[in-house]
């Protein structure tokens, strides 16, 4: 997926967006001081001294300015809680973590396995229940806010893949900065609408005062009257500009499901079922308008001049050149013979061994021998982008069942987290574990005894992976609590006075995680700065990148040219050994690089990789830092 490319065109968008917005400001409040003047204005008889309007036309635009700044700021705030406060909004109901329905845990499965691909946490997930039509979208303000809701049409009208295609559309806009942008659109729509309600109130106003004998009534009721008709006609245009920059968008996204999972048929499959069902794509909801531009498919028929989203037809020939619309009566047909199919019956589940301890946590077989052989096959098997995809659908399989139960419900989530900062070396478990039962109590500390058994059969690659499905429990911690997690992971990472680097890409992702969830809104957003403007932040990353992955300085040293050469290409940069207390500069040179524009990131993260693959191979400890590094520059993972 080329994020950077389409990061770049968001933030052309969002310009855009802003230009065209303040024109339609800028016309309503001409009309609107005209009428105003027109109605309220002095006009001077013959003969008569003028006076100067310009305090009345100052104060209506004033009046006018206002109204349209503090209820577009009034909606954007009240969606502040993020990706869920818009599916709640719209009636989405949460998928429960435990859910035993097979089509809500595909619908899960199939999330956690695109976010792990992505190196994301994995997001909240809604179901619009009482939805028949196949729709989706991606809701909140970053990474570690968002939501995922999907319509029950999705649940029963679309294979596996298809359903993959769908989530994968809604990953791109997840990871490239849609959603800031759609929420920042709902709220200037619902400026320029909430006029047309002062307006009536305005009427109301004047009609009670017609009766008086100053007539001033009328005055009053035509200025309600201006309003009420300006203001829907910026919602209009408003209506026009959301239409216009989502289409684009909506390309976009649909090229990058393509090369997320590396196949067309998928989501061309999706799209073409909607073609096909009478229900469509179109939604019942009674706020479909405002979340329009942010959904998979059009929420009703629209004529195209309003309509968010390319063409259907147009969409299906871009996935799949050669397809004809007469072929939508064949998946017609073949869709009605499978509905009228007796339904198949349910597999048996076989028994597995439980975990001693943790009621009702079951491990299925050991997975980790064989997970090697299955991410080789993954990566000879296709391209980067989709041996990515199947690895971390391999590391999601190789998980065990007690670990991938016990982090979807927030306690033992917490316990899973500490336990997987507890060390190996025998000599310091017992200061660790005081740690623990000071900061949590006895009962937690029985509790991540337990876990670390679990521990011991998980694959080290499906250690961050793993923080990524406990995200959305652990969000659900009260603040409080949260915050006890992160400083006791801090001081058991620092018990023996020394950090190593899978410790602190455990501390550091939750940490950077947590908080932007608490505040989501303070999520920064893209940068400006150029690459040379940060020259030692890069020096010094990919220096400790090197030197994570090699075990010599020699070998370090030839890697980190490799990223030089790659990042300041024919500059002579003289070589020096990360520092002994790295994090502190590390952590600071990170926060320099998250400024950065999205062409510098990339340029970055390239530079990274060819440090990474200086000895033909990629190290756990280099994965997780690179997953780190990413998380940090708000960027997916590359594949």
């Amino acid at each position: 997926m080329d994020f950077f490319a389409q990061q770049a065109r968001v933030r052309g968008s969002s310009r855009r967006l802003v230009v065209l917005f303040v024109l339609a400001v800028v016309a309503i409040v001409g009309v609107i001081d005209a009428v105003v003047w027109f109605t309220m204005g002095h006009h001077p008889a013959p003969g008569e001294p003028a006076r100067s309007n310009l305090p009345l036309l100052l104060a209506s635009t004033l009046a006018v300015l206002a109204g349209i700044a503090f209820s577009s700021l009034y909606r954007i705030v009240s969606l502040s809680g993020g990706g869920k406060t818009v599916a709640e909004g719209l009636g989405a109901v949460a998928v429960p973590p435990d859910t035993d329905e097979p089509s809500l845990r595909q619908l899960r499965n199939v999330i956690e396995e695109v976010a792990i691909a992505a190196g994301v946490p994995v997001p909240d997930i809604y179901l619009l229940e009482s939805e028949p039509g196949i729709n989706a979208f991606a809701a909140g303000f970053s990474a570690s806010d968002a939501a995922i809701c999907v319509t029950r049409g999705c649940l029963d009208n679309l294979s596996r893949d298809e359903l993959q295609g769908v989530i994968a559309h809604e990953f791109s806009h997840v990871l490239n900065g849609d959603m800031r942008l759609n929420i920042r659109l709902m709220g200037l729509l619902f400026g320029i609408l909430v006029l047309t309600v002062i307006g009536r109130q305005v009427i109301w106003f004047g009609g009670g005062r017609s009766n008086r004998r100053d007539g001033g009534g009328g005055q009053v009721w035509m200025i309600g009257l201006a309003l009420v008709v300006v203001g829907y006609i910026g919602y209009f245009f408003g209506r026009l500009i959301q239409a216009a920059v989502a289409r684009s968008r909506e390309s976009l996204a649909d090229a990058s499901a393509v090369q997320f999972t590396r196949q067309s048929d998928g989501i061309a499959g999706a799209l073409k079922k909607i073609a096909v069902l009478s229900e469509g794509s179109e939604l019942q909801a009674a706020k479909k308008h405002e979340v329009a531009h942010m959904l998979f498919g059009e929420s009703e028929a629209f004529n195209a001049l309003f309509a968010t989203h390319p063409p259907l037809m147009d969409r299906i020939r871009a996935l799949q050149p050669g397809f004809r619309e007469e072929e939508l009566a064949g998946l017609a047909e073949s869709m009605q013979r499978a509905a009228e199919a007796p339904p198949a019956a349910p597999a048996t589940p076989k028994p597995a061994g439980g975990v001693p301890g943790v009621p009702g946590m079951v491990l299925p077989p050991v997975l980790p021998p064989v997970l090697p052989v299955v991410l080789a096959g993954a990566a000879a098997a296709s391209g980067p982008a989709a041996a990515g995809f199947q690895r971390a659908a391999a590391v999601h399989q190789a998980m065990p069942a007690a670990l991938s139960e016990a982090v979807r419900q927030p306690e033992s989530a917490l316990a899973v987290m500490l336990a997987l900062a507890l060390s190996l070396q025998a000599e310091l478990q017992p200061a660790q574990r005081r740690i623990v039962a000071e900061a949590f109590g006895d009962d937690m500390h029985q509790t991540v005894q337990t876990m670390v058994g679990a521990l011991e059969a998980l694959p080290p690659i499906a250690r961050l992976p793993l923080v990524a499905i406990a995200f959305p429990a652990l969000k659900q911690l009260p603040e409080g609590r949260q915050q006890t997690l992160l400083d006791t992971l801090d001081a058991l990472v620092k018990v023996d006075g020394r950090v190593d680097l899978n410790e602190y890409c455990l501390a550091r992702l939750l940490r950077l995680q947590l908080q932007e969830a608490r505040q989501p809104r303070r999520t920064p957003i893209d940068g400006l700065k150029k690459l040379p403007a940060c020259r030692d932040s890069v020096i010094l990353v990919c220096t400790i990148v090197a030197a994570a992955g090699c075990s010599d300085e020699a070998s370090a040293r030839r890697a980190w040219l490799m990223a030089m050469q790659n990042a300041f290409p024919g500059e002579a940069i003289e070589w020096v050994a990360p520092p002994q207390a790295w994090q502190a500069p590390f952590e600071s040179a990170l926060n320099d690089l998250d400024g950065l524009m999205p062409e510098a990131k990339e340029l970055l993260i390239q530079s990274l990789a060819r440090a990474i693959h200086a000895d033909g191979m990629v190290s756990v400890e280099e994965a997780e830092l690179l997953r780190v590094i990413c998380a940090s520059l708000h960027c997916p993972v590359p594949a």
